[in-house]
């Protein structure tokens, strides 16, 4: 029997096998017997762990749990590394944690060695109480009424009550140990859930010294040190299972196995998330991720809807569009003659070239833009606002309320402590605390280093961006001396459409897609260096100042090539004779003109290649690398008997989620929903795009963090922390850009003056726009540097034709005010600032009104806070009353006693370790 790497049916991992060993049928280990050990041997093992399961979570006796693992390889040259760990585990005893070595003869390599780890109840009472961790003290008794009508059209979407609800509902407080008989504690052992029992591990990991105190030497403390340092390969807690089957043995919670069947398979994609599971054994940290990541989702389903309508209304209305007719026309678009879009290689050519980029533009610029960029600025309103009120709900339900104050007051990192030199008096506790010392000038000088870092990279972006225009200038003139004779137009169904302005645009939206990427990378390790350097004072701090950088970075990087082609490009032309451009004359880099169809379609390209690139590509990354890396680090396991691959080396070949593996995740969501926000005006199709990505997001993320990642150690989270701050940013700017693109990148405005202004007969309807929207300049006129080298005009080009027509508002050559702007310019930009104030003040409005309307917190959930502050209050008070008439009763009895009456026990050093560290 050799374990493989995958079952058939085509699921995969390095714990997998395809049939039932012996070995699976003696779960656990036996109480009754110890487990035998022997050498290992190269090619086979003679170790017998039959009586070890592979889903085995508890020590040699079967009583004792596995709170968290410790891993490593005994190097030759290993001296100092033995000494810390000896020192290490040493002290971690000394403060009540129990562990367990597993020789290196027993493991499936046969060099590494396993430290397990357990936590006592005594351990456990006393960092409960320290970290302030809210436990049951009573049932609730506040009656369930949210009900919804027509419930029964949920049914095919849920999942069963178990799966959902897997723990009753409680009034909980901050668990006291000195009042430990006032909570509900049935069984000692099961009182704390394995997800909190290994965040308190992980707390005292994190602040043990690893040198003997004579050293005198404060920072050599932490497991995260000496990870860094090698001493350990790895620090985990342990999955309860093996994500596929459940655990026969009766005291594993085969929790993963319900998170894997349930909600990490994409057959389950329209299914509700068990996002209670997912917080009992993730920890609320995770939990809230999923559970706003879900809501996120939903909402894109209406945000789709509308969009997809306003995307068939383009459709729909496909036949009524009269300026793309007259473009295509032969008598008005084929006769039209344009003047040249680049210096030298750009021929004159005729209006009927851009006759497909002008209906591919319809779809997207018509009057269902306006109404969608609108409702898109309602929506996000929506979004947001709904957000916070789930959030409060799920702060309640999972016992966060007032929870970043103790999140800030008592988890300090680690980092920061070791760097604290002086104690400070706190004006809220009126207790002693440790502080950084750092003086005005290292402040100065550290920030000053930090942000001029960041100017720098985003001076790097900017200058990327500026060298991806400087391509698509020089491009341009290449693409269009090679195409002037429309060698492209052999080609079947697509070569119609491959343009000069098509083929630039595609390959340098693939060039900007790259180029993203490679930032991207680079720029990750120069985040978390930065802020490294800058010692934040709690994990939350740390976090929320790694996510301005991020996203500050990434803001500049994925949306600039974005803002260039809505709000500049065809902005700053000039006209023939005096053109401008990009690095002044000598640079012959004329700046982009729009064509006829407008820049909309453009942006449109732009914005669908980076933002699908983007997500196809995360989504790969996200899923194959872990899966790659898991099944190539498994690859020696695969030669032995799986009876010898424990549940701690099943989990020591996974992936580590890493301390940073959600804030990624998060930055992946919040820059989708820029894109969805920020540019919808050119793409009612992006809420659709980013909806389905989202669907497939979800079960990604569910099945990789289930299957490939070792259980990351439970944290708390009461809100999705500086996002929330971001995403309302980003919805304010939403607004302004959308409104800008409506009037200045599409051609909206200009049409609506025209037809309700300009049309000559007097009716309103748009034939003879494209003539009035085109100025005519004098072939003679253009200057030798503007003109078309020999050849590269097109045949039909003859001396015949005298004038050329550009894109803009100018009177003609020979009147007085030629050149100059028409009256019909300066009131099409009136029209345009008037759309863009009357856009800005009614969907702002709009918002104000919808977010007052909308309270933060629901009123039952209010209610339930009140009813829970309330009674532990008076149930407290009733506990103290009660323990001292038990006293005074005691005392009276006990008049004639020589011992001394003792209300609490002495505590063991152990119990008082927040005073050792």
């Amino acid at each position: 029997m050799h374990r493989i790497t995958g079952r058939a049916g085509g699921d995969n991992l390095i714990e997998m096998s395809p049939t039932e060993s012996f070995n699976d049928d003696i779960n656990g280990y036996n109480q009754h017997a110890s487990s035998s050990t022997g050498s290992f041997q190269q090619g086979q093992s003679a170790i017998d762990k039959q009586q070890q399961s592979k889903d085995s979570v508890f020590f040699r006796d079967g009583l004792r749990r596995i709170d968290f693992v410790l891993s490593y390889v005994d190097d030759k040259a290993g001296e100092r590394k033995q000494e810390r760990r000896r020192v290490y585990e040493a002290n971690l005893a000394k403060v009540g944690l129990e562990l367990e070595t597993e020789d290196k003869s027993e493991s499936e390599d046969g060099k590494t060695y396993f430290v397990k780890i357990h936590a006592p109840w005594e351990v456990l009472a006393t960092y409960a109480d320290v970290l302030k961790i809210k436990v049951p003290f009573k049932v609730n008794d506040i009656p369930d009424n949210t009900e919804m009508p027509m419930n029964w059209l949920s049914t095919p979407f849920r999942l069963p009550e178990t799966i959902m609800h897997p723990e009753p509902d409680f009034f909980t407080a901050p668990f006291d140990k000195s009042k430990s008989d006032f909570f509900l504690i049935d069984d000692k052992e099961t009182f704390f859930p394995p997800s909190n029992r290994n965040r308190i591990v992980y707390y005292i990991l994190s602040r043990c010294s690893y040198l003997r105190e004579e050293c005198g030497e404060k920072d050599k403390k932490g497991i995260k040190r000496l990870l860094n340092n090698g001493t350990y390969t790895a620090a985990f807690p342990l999955h309860d299972c093996r994500y596929w089957k459940k655990s026969r043995d009766t005291h594993c919670e085969s929790e993963r196995y319900s998170l894997y069947k349930h909600w990490a398979r994409f057959l389950f994609f329209f299914k509700e998330q068990p996002l209670n599971l997912v917080r009992k054994y993730y920890g609320e940290k995770i939990g809230i991720y999923f559970a706003w990541l879900g809501f996120y989702t939903e909402m894109l389903l209406f945000a789709a809807i509308v969009g997809t309508i306003c995307f068939v209304y383009g459709v729909l209305t496909y036949d009524e569009n009269e300026w793309s007719k007259e473009i295509c026309s032969g008598e008005i678009g084929g006769k039209i003659v344009m003047c040249p879009l680049c210096d030298k290689k750009c021929g004159f050519w005729k209006l009927n070239s851009t006759c497909n980029s002008s209906w591919q533009s319809h779809l997207f610029d018509n009057v269902g833009t306006v109404f969608f960029a609108i409702f898109m600025g309602i929506w996000v309103t929506l979004f947001l606002e709904l957000w916070k009120r789930r959030q409060a709900r799920l702060e309640y339900e999972w016992d966060l309320v007032d929870f970043e104050e103790e999140q800030q007051q008592l988890q300090l990192r680690p980092e920061y402590e070791t760097k604290c030199s002086n104690r400070k008096l706190n004006r809220i506790t009126q207790e002693p605390e440790w502080v950084l010392s750092r003086t005005a000038t290292d402040l100065l000088a550290k920030l000053f280093l930090c942000w001029a870092t960041v100017i720098l990279w985003i001076s790097l972006i900017i200058a990327c961006i500026i060298g991806v225009i400087a391509y698509r200038l020089a491009v341009y003139a290449a693409f269009a001396s090679i195409m002037k004779d429309n060698p492209t137009s052999h080609l079947q169904v697509v070569g119609p459409y491959i343009t000069p302005q098509l083929a630039t645009s595609v390959t340098a939206s693939c060039i900007n897609f790259v180029i993203i990427m490679i930032l991207n990378l680079m720029y990750e390790r120069v985040a978390v260096w930065i802020t490294d350097m800058e010692i934040p004072k709690t994990h939350l701090e740390y976090e929320n100042k790694l996510t301005v950088k991020m996203f500050l970075f990434q803001f500049v990087n994925y949306y600039s090539s974005c803002f260039y082609v809505a709000f500049f490009k065809g902005k700053f032309v000039g006209y023939p004779g005096n053109y401008a451009y990009m690095f002044g004359r000598w640079s012959k880099l004329r700046n982009e003109e729009c064509d006829p169809g407008g820049c909309l379609i453009e942006l449109t390209t732009q914005l669908v290649i980076v933002m699908t690139g983007k997500q196809v590509w995360g989504n790969i990354q996200e899923a194959l690398v872990p899966w790659l890396m898991n099944w190539w680090g498994s690859r020696k396991a695969r030669k032995h008997p799986e009876s010898i691959y424990s549940r701690w080396e099943q989990d020591n070949d996974l992936q580590s989620f890493g301390q940073l593996g959600l804030f990624y995740e998060y930055l992946e969501m919040v820059i989708q929903f820029g894109f969805i926000t920020l540019f919808v005006a050119s793409f009612p199709l992006a809420p659709l795009l980013a909806l389905i990505n989202n669907i497939i997001e979800v079960r990604v993320d569910a099945w990789k963090l289930t299957t490939q990642y070792r259980r990351p150690v439970a944290a708390k989270a009461h809100s999705i922390g500086a996002w929330e701050e971001i995403l309302s940013g980003i919805a304010v700017l939403s607004v302004v850009t959308n409104a800008f693109i409506v009037a200045f990148t599409s051609d909206m405005i200009p049409r609506l003056v025209y037809m309700y202004a300009y049309h000559p007969d007097g009716e309103m309807n748009m034939k003879g726009y494209i003539n009035n929207s085109l100025s005519m300049f004098n072939i003679s006129a253009i200057p030798v540097a503007n003109s078309p080298e020999e050849g590269e005009n097109p045949a039909w080009f003859n001396s015949s034709i005298t004038t050329c027509r550009y894109r803009d508002f100018r009177y003609p050559s020979g009147h007085e005010k030629q050149y100059s702007h028409t009256m019909q310019f300066w009131h099409i930009l009136a029209a345009k600032l008037a759309f863009i104030i009357i856009m800005e003040h009614v969907v702002f409005m709009v918002k104000f009104f919808v977010a007052w309307m909308i309270p933060d917190v629901p009123s039952d959930v209010r209610a339930r806070v009140k009813r829970e502050r309330y009674l532990v209050q008076e149930y407290l008070h009733n506990y103290e009353v009660d323990k001292l008439k038990k006293q005074l009763t005691h005392n009276n009895c006990s008049n004639d006693c020589t011992c001394t009456p003792m209300i609490y026990p002495t505590l063991s050093k152990h119990e008082v370790l927040s005073e050792c560290l």
